[in-house]
């Protein structure tokens, strides 16, 4: 059983899919759900509010209600903001991008491990960014996704004599509903391309993939690391400048 937040967006829905081709019985939740569990081709859709800690335990909740267990647990959900510099970011919007972005995450962790220390087995995936690598125009976004990689290693360092597993996924340029707005220009597009070695945007199951391999048994032994799923994109800022 799969436990996905942030599942209605472009990223989301991929990774729900992907884990139930795999053979996971998937609870999306969002904050654009309506209330109550429905049932989907996957699994269930739940609204859940990421900055509410009574919306995730309620979550919580759910699942331990109706599944009794919980075996894996991506931290998908976050937002962004329109560019402001440092010098002017509201403090508001500030907490705001970490109580989503890395607090959220927090939470929803404590909502789900009892059941996996109960099973002495679960995978947490936190979905960060290659902006916990590098500063973007949104300066609390790379910040907030920087502490989500300090998290993911506590988490696997404190619980993974209990069985438990986390790693992060960060995300380079991916193309979706979202982010369409910066590839829908041609000449953007390939400015963007350009600057990847792959030669390509990435796909939101880029992503999905990279979730179900460290869902599964496969990656058993991987455990406080981050996969850059970013095409290259990272490791090519040298070459770009020729």
């Amino acid at each position: 059983m799969a436990l996905v937040t942030g599942a209605a967006g472009g990223l989301g829905l991929s990774i729900c899919e992907r884990l139930h081709a795999l053979g996971a019985e998937v609870v999306h939740a969002d904050i654009s759900y309506p209330h109550g569990a429905n049932d989907t081709p996957t699994g269930i859709t739940v609204h859940c509010d990421i900055a509410n800690p009574d919306s995730i335990r309620a979550l919580g909740r759910l699942v331990q209600d109706r599944y009794g267990r919980c075996d894996v647990l991506v931290n998908n959900a976050a937002i962004s903001a329109a560019p402001v510099g440092l010098e002017h970011f509201p403090i508001e919007l500030w907490e705001r991008i970490f109580s989503i972005n890395l607090r959220g995450a927090l939470l929803c962790a404590q909502a789900v491990v009892p059941m996996m220390f109960e099973q002495q087995a679960g995978t947490i995936i936190n979905v960060a960014s290659i902006a916990a690598q590098v500063a973007t125009r949104v300066g609390a976004y790379g910040p907030a996704k920087a502490g989500l990689l300090g998290l993911t290693r506590q988490m696997a360092v404190e619980w993974g004599p209990r069985g438990l597993r986390a790693n992060a996924i960060s995300p380079g340029m991916i193309r979706t509903p979202l982010s369409e707005v910066h590839y829908s220009d041609p000449q953007k597009l390939q400015a963007r391309t350009s600057n990847i070695p792959a030669r390509r945007i990435g796909h939101p199951q880029d992503i999905a993939d990279a979730v179900g391999f460290l869902a599964c048994d496969g990656s058993a032994y991987i455990n406080g690391q981050d996969i850059v799923v970013d095409g290259g994109f990272l490791k090519a800022s040298l070459a770009n400048l020729y």
